[in-house]
């Protein structure tokens, strides 16, 4: 029995030597070979960062330096390439204490430092307090800096830059290849697009960017990128980081039109893959071109859309007099030159005036929108073309039994005829008794009409419906 205690002693012994033996190895980017990145559109990114290094046989300290300062630790993921069963992880944690002049005098709170004076002589001192700071220096307190604060040493658990350490047991002398992969926040993507439309409102050049917004904390350099489209639900955490929710100003970088993403589809979304590599450094909004179609058919859609109230006891009283709403459509098909999918973004139209020169005439957000569904772009609203509602009539005919009767003027000031559709709302249980143009039913409390109205002309549409509660 006590030879067997003796054993395991020395054991004990042998393993706390070799962890101290074992002086921290530090792996930075300069030890990089390949980055890759995922980005999503929800401030989020997958960082697969890997590195050569050599490790010593036994149990040793690891710095992976040159990470994302808003990485989530509970993420993280370490694997040996070169030898996975010889590499294990005893213990994994993530340093961001960083390095400032504030941490280090915080650290030094109540012990000993020694204040230079210009001529090289010095005192020793007792730092009480950083606010101020405040010195003990000969049994007096001393207000302020009293000459040049110098410390003895850096203390521990302080880094200049976030870093993850583990501790390795390894097995091989050999050099090895290992990947970090973690997610951070503070990382996201979005599309923008760019519409020129023609003269006559019927064609368009549809231009498609990928907008990178990088304030993770990291630089990326010759990444491999990729970029997930879809609402990816994540489990809500209230103990995130406020640290990671500090923002950096930022700078633009310039876009390349040279490569292309390749799109497919992946799980319940749309995996963007570029073609090539490129840099998104740290503080940066970089642009790379996503698509570009030119002579994509574009239809313009007057809407005008009716009140939701409808019952006044105001005979003759007009309820609203709406503007009239302008639509730009375009149907995400390969026969419009399109058919890919779009991710949900920013569209900005623009379009020639009679000198040439572009002008900027609205945008609108899109949502994902997969091949063969329609895009519909809210311009704004017309100038030209104006409506008028007015209720002509109201009467109660049972206790739940009403009649009204609506009439809709639409003017045209352009020199060309227009066509505006009318949408109207109609509760309850309801019957179309007259009217002046023929209608649509497109759901159970909806009408529709197609109403054309001449070239500095007016129309007017007038209608009777019986609705019952």
């Amino acid at each position: 029995m006590r030879t067997r205690l003796i054993a395991l002693t020395m054991l004990y012994v042998f393993a706390v030597s070799e962890v101290a033996l074992a002086a921290p190895l530090g792996v930075t980017r300069e030890d990089q070979k390949d980055v890759m990145v995922t980005i999503y559109n929800g401030n989020l990114g997958l960082v697969k960062d890997v590195r050569d290094a050599r490790f010593p046989a036994g149990v040793t300290e690891i710095h992976f330096m040159d990470v994302a300062a808003q990485i989530d630790p509970t993420t993280v993921h370490l694997k040996s390439l070169t030898d996975p069963a010889g590499l294990k992880i005893l213990e994994q944690n993530y340093e961001y204490d960083l390095l400032t002049s504030q941490k280090l005098m915080e650290k030094y709170v109540g012990k000993k430092v020694r204040l230079y004076q210009g001529d090289g002589t010095f005192h020793d001192a007792t730092l009480l307090s950083t606010n101020g700071p405040i010195f003990e220096i000969n049994g007096q307190i001393h207000m302020g800096h009293y000459g040049r604060l110098v410390l003895p040493s850096l203390p521990e658990n302080l880094v200049a830059q976030p870093t993850l350490v583990w501790l390795l047991r390894n097995q091989t002398l050999k050099p090895q290849r290992v990947e970090a992969s973690y997610l951070t926040g503070g990382i996201t993507w979005k599309a923008d697009y760019v519409m020129v439309i023609n003269a006559a409102d019927t064609l368009s050049d549809l231009t498609g960017w990928v907008t990178i917004d990088n304030k993770s904390g990291a630089t990326y350099r010759n990444a491999a990128l990729k970029l997930v489209a879809g609402d990816v639900n994540r489990a809500q955490d209230g103990r995130r980081n406020a640290r990671a929710m500090e923002l950096a100003a930022k700078s633009v970088g310039a876009a390349d039109a040279s490569r292309e993403f390749q799109s497919e589809g992946f799980f319940e979304y749309h995996l963007y893959t570029l073609d090539g590599r490129t840099t998104v450094k740290d503080n940066q909004t970089k642009q790379l071109s996503l698509m570009a179609a030119a002579e994509v058919p574009v239809v313009k859609h007057l809407m005008y859309y009716g009140a939701q109230d409808y019952y006044r006891n105001a005979y003759g009283m007009p309820i609203s007099n709406q503007k009239v709403a302008v639509y730009l459509e375009i149907k995400n098909s390969k026969e419009n030159r399109l058919g890919i999918p779009l991710p949900k973004g920013k569209i900005r139209v623009y379009k020639a005036d009679r000198s040439g020169s572009q002008q900027f005439i609205g945008e609108d957000w899109i949502d994902h929108t997969p091949k063969d569904e329609r895009v519909k772009i809210k311009m704004g609203d017309a100038f030209d073309v104006v409506g008028s509602r007015t209720q002509k009539d109201w009467k109660k005919i049972a206790s739940n039994l009403y009649e009204v009767e609506w009439e809709i003027s639409l003017r045209n000031h352009k020199k060309e005829d227009q066509t505006v559709t009318v949408i109207e709302p109609v509760p309850g249980d309801w019957q179309v008794l007259t009217s002046t143009h023929q209608f649509e039913k497109v759901e159970a409390h909806t009408l529709r009409y197609q109403i054309p109205v001449p070239k500095e002309g007016a129309t007017k549409l007038t209608y009777r419906v019986r609705i019952r509660y």
